[in-house]
């Protein structure tokens, strides 16, 4: 939702927040690559019950998420593949938060921890897959109420300052409100073009390759 609001204004703070990024080339690639490995870390640190470090983990892996399209437009190295490489990436970072977290509570045999966790890690994979295999047919699919970066950026906060739980029933209810607007959207706009309605589908199926498309 943030992100869908913000747009490409996003580039203009990044170009003056962060000049050195700038200086020289840096391919996106490997922004993408380190971004996976430092926020998966934060998957690891969940498990070991390290709130504090898993957080600021997010947010630091959250910040090459967000750096590494600015930086292919900024140099002219936007590719269809680094778009897929970033958006696959990020499910694998979903998954291991997710999985860090339900690890812990397994281990503290807390059973509303491994509740909230298998909603959300359901939910998550959902949203994503729902978004891809609709803009296969439709022209794009909004965001809806809780896309990716609003979710890691709450499980950051909540892990930082301490207010996990209600940031995970948040989530929970949060994801599974999002995959049902996507599949409510998804089915408004395939049943025009199955009544042969005209569609917007010229442009579908196709990525942004600017830095891959937020779910």
């Amino acid at each position: 939702m943030i992100k869908e609001r913000l747009g490409h204004r996003i580039d203009g703070w990044i170009h003056r927040f962060f000049p050195f990024l700038f200086w020289r080339p840096i391919h996106p690639d490997l922004l993408t690559v380190v971004g996976t490995v430092v926020a998966g870390g934060a998957g690891l640190a969940f498990a070991q019950g390290a709130f504090l470090q898993a957080g600021c983990l997010l947010l630091l892996g959250g910040f090459f998420d967000l750096v590494d399209g600015v930086v292919a437009r900024h140099f002219g190295r936007t590719t269809h593949f680094g778009a897929f490489l970033d958006s696959s990436l990020d499910r694998v970072v979903d998954m291991l938060i997710v999985l860090g977290l339900l690890i812990h509570f397994v281990r503290a045999a807390s059973g509303a921890g491994v509740a909230l966790c298998t909603v959300i890690l359901v939910a998550s994979v959902l949203t994503s897959y729902a978004k891809a295999r609709a803009e296969l047919v439709i022209d794009r699919m909004p965001g809806g109420l809780l896309e990716r970066g609003e979710r890691i950026g709450l499980l950051a906060a909540g892990a930082i300052l301490g207010i996990l739980w209600p940031i995970l029933w948040l989530l929970a209810v949060g994801t599974v409100v999002t995959a049902g607007q996507r599949f409510l959207y998804a089915y408004r706009e395939m049943a025009k073009l199955d009544r042969g309605e005209p569609d917007r589908a010229g442009e579908a199926g196709t990525m942004d390759p600017a830095g891959g498309a937020d779910a």
